[in-house]
């Protein structure tokens, strides 16, 4: 059996989980970060990350660390990590395509003795029942006897440089006793806050998935509330702060629940319910009711246009703020989106401005194409759709001279007083 001295690890994806990873691991171990993206592998090699996790100084930093899409520089290791995406197809059911690739990718090296612990978001049982079985079938090799597995789920919050992969408790577990406290041992080389190691792989694949859907909910809720008190004319984040002053008050905010985790995982446990015959009420209620939510924002907007008597139709709007978060350039399933798509309904003349997107990966993925300047006295409406810290150190001033006269201002992220919007969420 392997031992922390023998271990190479091999990391495959090398994205948002991936790469923060492959950093870490490379202060301590031989590291191959491996990705069958070319260019993204070029870039990386030339101390370059687009996703702006990793800085030239932090990739510098890991000597033990290469890239490749060699797949003879993979059969080098034997410690191998997953961290494809898990994400959901058109009709929102899991879509493994990328897990079960990878796997298909790590059986062609895979050796006697190897681990392949998996760090995607999945349902419980799919390690076991549905990527373990790609790696016996490709390699020939039996589980549990010539190579052993394992899943330590990710918990990378894109754009925060305040919790890192090393100052976020780690789940781990394996699928023998042995395995369990190796894959234990090899993370806890990195994370300095500790690792908890679960009982089982379902047991970490569980705890994952519901650590998004927890926070689907509970932010489905605060939505519902919204809609409740806007129709009754009363500020949902006065609300919300009065209510804060208990101290067991949860503080979740309303918002387009967007994203590769909340808004995709919840499909994940409720596909494995349903498999089961189980129909997930609430968790289902909460995802229609944020998948809703662009649909909802794009109304109030045209709403209070037509009470200020602002023509819609060739109207001009700004949306400030296009990635799924704040201060992050990742685009996937952003829910600004939906309300983009909503308010094109009506002819307007729409323009996207956000400093931290890739314009030709948003034209690619999303066949828009953003603004890079902003222009003075140009619009009817201006939404705040993302907290960036740029637009967060605008003042209301800063957004004002960008409209017309007659104008409406819908702030989405709290970013402002509520006097001085016209519209919040």
């Amino acid at each position: 059996m392997l031992n922390l001295e023998s271990i190479k690890i091999g990391i495959i994806g090398l994205g948002y989980v991936g790469l923060p990873l492959a950093v870490e691991f490379g202060k301590k171990f031989d590291v191959v970060g491996f990705d069958i993206n070319q260019a993204r592998i070029n870039d990386l090699q030339n101390g370059i990350d687009h996703t702006l996790e990793v800085s030239t100084e932090e990739l510098k930093a890991s000597p033990r660390l290469s890239f490749s899409c060699d797949l003879n520089q993979l059969a080098s290791c034997n410690f191998y990590i997953v961290t494809v995406p898990t994400p959901i197809d058109d009709y929102k059911q899991p879509d493994l395509t990328p897990l079960v690739k990878a796997s298909e990718t790590i059986a062609k090296v895979l050796k006697k003795g190897d681990i392949v612990v998996y760090e995607s978001t999945v349902y419980p049982g799919a390690t076991e029942e549905d990527c373990i079985p790609v790696l016996e079938k490709n390699s020939g090799l039996k589980f549990n006897q010539d190579f052993f597995a394992g899943y330590s789920p990710e918990r990378i919050n894109p754009g925060d440089k305040e919790h890192r992969v090393t100052n976020i408790k780690k789940i781990t577990s394996g699928s023998t006793p042995e395995i369990a406290d190796l894959v234990d041992a090899v993370y806890n080389q990195i994370i300095t806050v500790g690792t908890h190691k679960a009982s089982s792989i379902k047991v970490a694949e569980a705890a994952k998935v519901i650590e998004n859907t927890q926070r689907d909910v509970n932010i489905a809720l605060i939505n519902e509330l919204a809609l409740i008190f806007n129709k009754m004319g009363i500020d949902t984040e006065e609300v919300l702060k009065a209510a804060g002053t208990k101290w067991n008050f949860l503080p979740f905010r309303p918002g387009l629940v967007g994203g590769h985790c909340i808004g995709v995982d919840p499909y994940y446990l409720t596909h494995k319910a349903q498999s089961l015959g189980l129909h997930p009420e609430i968790i289902l209620a909460a995802r229609r009711l944020n998948d809703r939510m662009g649909e909802y924002v794009a109304t109030q907007l045209i709403k209070e246009m037509v009470k200020q008597r602002i023509q819609v139709v060739g109207s001009k709007i700004l949306v400030m703020g296009l990635s799924f978060k704040e201060n992050c350039p990742d685009i996937r399933n952003t829910k600004i989106i939906d309300m983009v798509q909503a308010l094109k309904e009506y002819e307007l003349d729409l323009n996207i401005y956000d400093p931290w997107v890739d314009p030709k990966e948003v034209e690619h993925e999303y066949g828009l194409t953003p603004i890079t300047q902003l222009q003075n006295n140009h619009y009817d409406a201006v939404i705040l759709a993302v907290a960036h810290d740029e637009f967060k150190n605008m003042s209301v001033e800063d957004f004002r001279v960008l409209a017309k006269e007659n104008y409406v201002l819908y702030d989405l992220k709290y970013i402002l007083k509520v006097q001085e919007s016209d519209l919040r969420l």
